[in-house]
């Protein structure tokens, strides 16, 4: 046996339809703000990222990662172990010798990168 609710339980009022429709006009005018906002610092962050120089002997992991095109988490740690191991890079066109890290990589990125 099947219970449907009678109609008269889905009328609501007007009063109370107004409510709802408020609420959810303010929840998805806040949801919208805030991804405007979202948007508008990433948007800031990446422009400001795109300008910003990375140093291949002193940056994090993290810091390289997020200003090298092409270069994720993976690679900057291999960056990272490969000056560990070997000291500080003496040029940027060694960072070849870094496993994953080509020329498309080194050329795609040499005006950000600097070796102090």
């Amino acid at each position: 046996m099947v219970i449907a609710p009678s109609f008269d339980s889905l009328n609501t009022s007007a009063a109370s339809r107004f409510s709802i429709g408020s609420s959810l006009y303010r929840a998805i005018k806040k949801t919208f703000i805030s991804f405007a906002m979202l948007c508008s610092l990433l948007g800031a962050s990446a422009s400001l990222m795109a300008d910003e120089t990375v140093s291949i002997n002193t940056d994090s992991a993290e810091v390289l990662s997020a200003g090298l095109k092409g270069v994720g988490l993976a690679k900057a740690h291999r960056i990272v172990e490969y000056r560990q191991a070997f000291g500080p890079f003496e040029s940027i066109d060694e960072l070849a010798e870094v496993k994953g890290i080509g020329e498309k990589i080194i050329d795609d990125n040499r005006s950000q990168i600097t070796l102090d």
